[in-house]
């Protein structure tokens, strides 16, 4: 699922969300030297910049760009209103109407590096020190084979399982042990309708969360969704098909999932939040939904990692990172690592600015302190950790079984090519399954199958 969508759905207040697009040329390089400063001016194009029809995160980000220039007075930025628009980009690109700097999601970066569409900035990276700082398992999605780095991750996500965890003490389970595998997810959801009376299960099914869902569970089974290059699709085989299958034992036979079926993303959590489900596949994040904006209490909410069956396989990844134009000469490249790291990742790496954030977030009544998967290192998030602790408002020990497992389980990224239609076509298979007790799944994912490989050929 695009997380740019979820985010602005979700409310977040952050200066890359989604705006009407607009070109902006490359600054087309360095000026010359900074006037009485003896050290050479840099000027570059930064994207994200939000329209007039959104003034508080402009004024948010047009503070942090002054705030930037003040600490940085050789580099001078020039903000644009430029975001990644899957259906502009190439286009933009080709044309070199692109800025400096650019957010862009996770599915994009290893085809941007196949393309040569994006600056290495191995060196500048290394020079500035940041490398050491951030996550590696992340940043393995801005990498190439040879392990030199095109983007720089500033938001991450994995999926999980989230649990009631009163349901799951009401059902005679463990609440600080969620399942570790399908058939335990199984077993627990049939355990909890049948001491409970709720759903002990359930999955989001509509407006393309369906085939998000399904992708992150046929990971979870050793599948895949696409073929490397994203020319075909690859999820008419055996682990999709086991996946799917559990998913109508679960309805049909044990009868775990409820007579609800039609979740979209809002959806679920509304009816989690209720006491209507025990579990579900979410991310750490949807906790604000969930307990601030439909109120299910704190300690009623648990997340452990993703389920795996038959091996350990990994979940599903998204989130998004910044690239750097091919433009860009060094200096540039420099400066905007500078950029990003005060833009997007300063409260990680700079004390003031983390508590800075939390007592914000304190302020606001907004959860602080939500567990998820870190861009920055295990060393630098403890640190940023420590740096917050004093503001964490949420319960970290509810979180704890997640945490334990997502700094090394493996992170799979979403299908690279047309995600959000391939999960389109995707949505009536699993709605199928769960509405039709006689389904025939390997006919339904044939014929799904032909419906991407039309689109991916186009």
């Amino acid at each position: 699922m695009n997380r740019f969508a979820i985010r602005c759905a979700a409310g977040l207040s952050v200066p890359f969300l989604l705006a009407a697009c607009s070109s902006a040329p490359s600054s087309g390089g360095a000026a010359g030297a900074g006037s009485g400063t003896g050290q050479q001016q840099v000027t570059i194009t930064v994207g994200d910049r939000p329209t007039s029809s959104d003034p508080a995160n402009r004024a948010q980000y047009d503070q942090k760009v002054a705030d930037f220039q003040k600490a940085n007075p050789t580099i001078t930025l020039k903000p644009v209103e430029t975001v990644w628009d899957a259906t502009t980009f190439q286009a933009q690109a080709a044309g070199g109407q692109l800025p400096d700097v650019l957010t862009v999601p996770f599915t994009e970066p290893q085809g941007l590096i196949a393309r040569k569409q994006v600056a290495d900035l191995t060196k500048a990276i290394k020079d500035d020190g940041l490398m050491d700082q951030l996550n590696p398992n992340v940043l393995k999605i801005a990498q190439d084979q040879s392990g030199n780095v095109y983007a720089v991750p500033n938001a991450a996500y994995s999926i999980g399982l989230i649990y009631n965890r009163d349901l799951f003490t009401k059902a005679g389970l463990d609440p600080n042990k969620p399942p570790a595998t399908w058939d335990e997810v199984r077993a627990a959801a049939k355990q909890i309708a049948q001491k409970t009376g709720q759903a002990g299960y359930a999955q989001m099914t509509t407006n393309n969360t369906g085939g998000w869902m399904f992708t992150t569970q046929t990971y979870a089974y050793g599948g895949t969704i696409e073929s490397d290059d994203g020319s075909k699709a690859t999820f008419d085989d055996a682990p999709s098909k086991a996946a799917l299958q559990t998913l109508h034992d679960m309805k049909w036979t044990d009868k775990s999932m409820g007579q609800a079926v039609l979740y979209d993303y809002d959806g679920i959590q509304k009816a989690f939040a209720a006491g209507k489900i025990g579990m579900y596949m979410g991310a750490p994040d949807m906790y604000r939904a969930i307990v601030v904006t439909n109120g299910l209490k704190p300690a009623s909410f648990g997340i452990g990692p993703m389920p795996q069956q038959g091996g350990d396989h990994g979940t599903l990844t998204g989130g998004s990172v910044q690239i750097v134009s091919t433009a860009a000469d060094d200096a540039q490249k420099a400066a905007a690592i500078k950029w990003i790291k005060f833009a997007y990742l300063n409260k990680y790496v700079n004390q003031d600015a983390a508590v800075a954030s939390a007592k914000s977030g304190v302020a606001a009544k907004q959860p602080v302190g939500v567990p998820g998967l870190p861009v920055v290192g295990a060393d630098q998030d403890a640190t940023y950790q420590g740096w917050i602790k004093p503001y964490v408002n949420v319960p970290l020990e509810n979180f704890a079984p997640y945490t334990k497992v997502a700094a090394d389980q493996k992170i799979i990224p979403e299908p690279p090519v047309k995600a959000q239609e391939v999960y389109a076509a995707l949505d009536p298979v699993v709605q199928t399954v769960l509405g039709n007790e006689k389904a025939d799944i390997p006919a339904l994912l044939t014929k799904a199958a032909g419906t991407v490989n039309a689109k991916l050929g186009r």
